[in-house]
């Protein structure tokens, strides 16, 4: 059986969602956000989770271990407003077992 997980994240409002994420549908971390409509329509994953837009962007707060970067997310992230050490695109981080308990915080809307 696959599990879900607990994560958490701050919405552009500053406000903290406990969410629970599956790990059978291969959905990443701005396909989550999206589903829980926790940004605004039209601002979250404009190009479709392509690491072509940075609308997903959000900060990394809890220690987890995630994938390198691809070529494509440095790329994106180098050209993208309010970028921090620990940025990454959300269309970036699969929901995995590995992510139970990971927090973020969108990044604000460019």
């Amino acid at each position: 059986m696959e599990q879900d997980i607990n994560i958490k994240i701050t919405d552009r409002d500053g406000v903290t969602h406990e969410i629970v994420a599956p790990t059978d549908m291969a959905m990443n971390l701005m396909e989550v956000v999206r589903s829980y409509e926790l940004a605004p329509e039209g601002t979250i994953g404009v190009c479709g989770g392509m690491a072509m837009c940075a609308s997903c962007q959000c900060y990394v707060i809890s220690e987890h271990e995630l994938p390198e970067m691809t070529d494509d997310e440095e790329a994106m992230l180098s050209e993208a407003f309010d970028v921090k050490d620990n940025s990454r695109l959300g269309c970036q981080i699969q929901m995995t077992p590995e992510m139970e308990g990971l927090v973020v915080e969108l990044a604000p809307e460019s």
